[in-house]
């Protein structure tokens, strides 16, 4: 594991993403801008609108997305809320998950179905080149090659800046650099989930994005009396910005985007970049499992 312990608390803000430029390391997660299940509208279309233009207006740069969140309805209101886009923001968005219905999730990494929803996805957030493409799973089912092989294709072709991976191995990510420089990987770490420490530590030492998924989640440790909690209480901050800090301070790579569909939620995640935890409160939670 990557020794942070020493690390300087005024890491940098941002970060320079290969293939695709500099943008802001705390972004902003639209997944929960769709329906229940992430399945369809919101309760309230206008809100979501509301959210997505007050977080660039915070100085969100990079907003994360899929075609299957909603589906569809992610990407549908980006475009709406931001379209034309104001200058220097990113959307990433992901393809290879079909959705039959709330909460469910397949797979599907047939190249003809990955270029297919690239397209969509280029008409939806109507741009003519994507900023980030993610494959959002390796399928199973389908060669390994023949996925990393579409996605360098479709770089090649232009209509993707840059490509990353989401839930992979370091040995995956290995792999799909045989074909495409990656730019980003996208794996669920948080304080109580680090089953990808050693994918964390490998695109930390090779400059690669690491955007970790559900970046809050604290469970036990947000408690009263948990070390998050007490953190939290010292530094009169939310659990979810001490959250938040850590992430931010543990690699120059990381790039949490905590999703709402709450103004309020945005900007108090927002907060976290004002946190500076000290060396001690650092260390506590790093050893709080």
């Amino acid at each position: 594991m990557t020794d942070t312990s020493n690390a300087a608390t005024n890491l940098s803000p941002t970060i320079d993403l290969k293939d695709l430029g500099t943008v802001h390391r705390l972004g902003f997660g639209a997944m929960r801008i769709t329906g229940p299940g992430i399945w369809g509208e919101p309760a309230h279309r206008g809100t979501a609108i509301d959210v997505v233009r007050r977080a660039v207006e915070l100085g969100v740069d990079f907003i994360d997305t899929a075609d299957s969140y909603g589906p569809d309805v992610s990407e549908e209101i980006l475009a709406e809320a931001l379209y034309p886009y104001p200058e220097g923001v990113r959307i990433a968005t992901k393809v290879g998950f079909t959705r039959p219905g709330p909460d469910r999730w397949v797979a599907l990494g047939r190249p003809e179905y990955l270029r297919q929803q690239t397209e969509l996805s280029l008409r939806k957030l109507r741009v003519e080149s994507l900023d980030l493409l993610q494959l959002h799973r390796i399928d199973s089912k389908v060669d390994a090659g023949e996925q990393f092989a579409t996605l360098r294709d479709l770089q090649q072709e232009g209509k993707v800046k840059a490509l990353g991976l989401s839930e992979v191995t370091v040995d995956q990510l290995k792999e799909a650099e045989k074909y495409f420089t990656v730019s980003t990987v996208q794996n669920r770490y948080n304080l109580t989930d680090r089953t990808s420490e050693d994918v964390l530590d490998y695109a930390t030492e090779n400059g690669i994005g690491f955007i970790p998924w559900a970046p809050i989640s604290a469970g036990e440790l947000a408690l009263p009396g948990g070390p998050v909690d007490e953190a939290a209480r010292r530094l009169n901050a939310s659990a979810s910005q001490v959250a938040l800090a850590w992430l931010l301070r543990r690699s120059p790579v990381m790039m949490p985007i905590p999703g709402t569909g709450s103004i309020d939620h945005l900007e108090d995640n927002m907060g976290a970049l004002g946190i500076s935890l000290d060396d001690a409160t650092y260390a506590q939670l790093e050893s709080a499992r």
